[in-house]
């Protein structure tokens, strides 16, 4: 009983943090539908590189990406509360193993993706990459704990990724943005 309530706690906490990222998701899908390739891509350019030229088709797989990891962690809440941990141990597998950027980058891309990004990117990725396959082993010994706390690291590791290389997508998590305390 206690690790129920625990793990509701947790998992409303979660909920209540992730309102933005749900919201920021039915705008990007919106403009999604509104926008031109070009404009996408000029966009996301401008958005996530943070400076670092890639190329069109890779910015396209980045953001493929990026959306099908959004919607895995997003499926994974409810999953989490019913305790349906076959589900979370899959997803968080997608997640480790990437859903597509290992299935379909090129040589060359994985080339450009290693010349491009900055260092401590890629470093910060591969910890997100990590903690979803720590995630999805604490599903499989059905471990609620363990399982909210990846859920916690893969969460705070996305904000600050977002914060760091996608600011201007994401102002409230610049680090030179206003922050208001409570």
């Amino acid at each position: 009983m206690r690790l129920l309530k625990k793990t509701t706690l947790v998992l409303s906490l979660c909920l209540f943090c992730c309102s933005p990222f749900v919201m920021a998701a039915s705008h990007e899908h919106d403009e999604h539908n509104t926008k031109s390739y070009a404009n996408r891509a000029h966009h996301m350019e401008s958005q996530i590189s943070q400076g670092v030229q890639l190329s069109p088709s890779l910015l396209a797989l980045l953001n493929q990406e990026m959306r099908l990891i959004q919607q895995g962690i997003m499926d994974m809440v409810p999953a989490i509360a019913a305790g349906e941990w076959d589900k979370v141990s899959a997803l968080g597998q997608k997640i480790k193993e990437s859903f597509i950027l290992k299935q379909k980058l090129t040589d060359a891309q994985k080339e450009e993706l290693h010349r491009v990004l900055p260092q401590q990117f890629i470093e910060m990725d591969m910890d997100f990459h990590k903690s979803a396959g720590m995630l999805a082993h604490a599903a499989e010994m059905k471990n609620a704990d363990v399982v909210n706390f990846y859920f916690y690291k893969m969460n705070a590791a996305c904000v600050s990724c977002h914060g760091k290389y996608a600011a201007s997508r994401f102002p409230g998590l610049s680090k030179g943005g206003k922050v208001e305390h409570h």
